[in-house]
């Protein structure tokens, strides 16, 4: 009965939060944040629509086995289409699972105040009884994960240039998250599997349960209870449970090495010494000489050497162990929407056969560069 209760809260906490937005109407461009009491500045609110449990069913045929996209600890995806014939994703949250009532809640309104091109779009939810889903908009090419690692014999690689594109993307979303956003949010989840992507490869963030308000003022960092995916948490947050925008570089650190290599953050099915990524790429890192020895076998030397370097010091750079020392978003996005662009170019006038490392940017090309890349490639 106390659960119920519980349900039955989260399903007001919600309701209020929408007779929130419907009041203010975002006049002044604010909404009151009904979980932390806090002001939450937001260039424009996406309502999220409320869907009673029978919609859902329908639309997800029964919640059939053959719409069935995706699982996970938190439950359930479902592909569905709504009356109006939207087709969208539906996730039906594990009552028993590691996603509670306080994470359903975060998620409505996080995705409900924050909207951004490269963040997934929750169209609504449903509370009735003590079910507990979301629903989103529908990515068509899944997660990143599914197109790194364990491939379908018929199933192409990512391109050096596509997987460049999809840190850029995701590196934006995060970037709107830290600097846009007022005040900041703290992403916490930030993972392959957690990067979904449209039919041009375009990639959002989704996921927002765990994710959390960040420091204000003259504060440092959040103070909270470690969470987080094993593999991608920041070395410092996981030990001193000290949260700070800096965390989630740390683990777009990760994403960027299973781009480059095409290995999982965590493999117990290598051996031991590989089974964790970022500690098995430790001395490649640390070696301009071995960066090249990182790349994923599957491009079959089809990169520039050059734009391999500079990404790996980038992500290097990311995954230092001190905090201070990691780059903020900003500079990252700076960063890679050069060597992307770059990418882009050598594909266009290279025909992708060897590893080739004779193409250079040139001079044109390096003065007009952000001089920040060259400075901070060389670190």
């Amino acid at each position: 009965m106390k659960w119920f209760c519980c349900v039955k809260c989260c399903s007001n906490d919600v309701e209020k939060y929408n007779d929130d937005v419907e009041a203010n109407g975002f006049a002044d461009g604010k909404v009151v944040d009904s979980m932390k009491g806090k002001r939450f500045s937001s260039q424009r609110a996406n309502v999220a629509n409320s869907f009673t449990f029978r919609e859902l069913a329908v639309a997800t045929q029964n919640f059939k086995e053959t719409n069935l996209i995706g699982e996970g600890g938190f439950g359930s995806v479902y592909k569905g289409r709504l009356e109006s014939g939207k087709v969208v994703a539906v996730k039906q949250l594990n009552l028993n699972g590691v996603q509670g009532n306080q994470e359903f809640i975060v998620e409505v309104l996080m995705l409900s105040l924050l909207r951004h091109s490269n963040l997934v779009t929750l169209i609504g939810y449903c509370t009735d009884g003590d079910q507990r889903l979301l629903v989103y908009e529908y990515m068509p090419l899944g997660s990143l994960e599914n197109h790194l690692f364990d491939l379908e014999p018929d199933q192409e690689p990512l391109d050096w240039h596509t997987r460049l594109k999809i840190a850029v993307g995701a590196a934006r979303g995060l970037e709107y998250l830290h600097c846009k956003a007022n005040p900041p949010v703290i992403y916490r989840d930030l993972k392959s599997s957690n990067i979904l992507l449209d039919n041009d490869f375009k990639p959002k963030l989704s996921d927002f349960g765990l994710a959390k308000l960040g420091p204000v003022g003259d504060n440092t960092h959040v103070s909270t209870r470690v969470m987080g995916t094993y593999g991608y948490c920041a070395p410092d947050y996981a030990m001193s449970g000290k949260l700070t925008i800096k965390s989630d570089i740390y683990s777009f650190g990760v994403v960027l090495l299973e781009l480059i290599t095409g290995r999982r953050a965590i493999d117990t099915t290598k051996k031991p010494g590989e089974q964790n990524l970022v500690a098995w790429a430790s001395p490649f890192l640390k070696d301009r000489k071995k960066f090249v020895q990182l790349v994923d076998p599957m491009l079959q030397g089809r990169f520039s050497v050059r734009s391999v370097h500079h990404v790996v010091a980038v992500t290097a750079m990311c995954l230092q162990e001190q905090a201070n020392f990691r780059p903020l978003i900003g500079d990252i996005v700076v960063a890679l929407e050069y060597l992307a662009s770059q990418a882009e170019i050598f594909e266009k006038r290279k025909s992708l056969t060897a590893v080739d490392s004779q193409y250079l940017p040139s001079k044109q090309d390096i003065n007009h560069a952000p001089k920040k890349i060259y400075y901070k490639c060389k670190e």
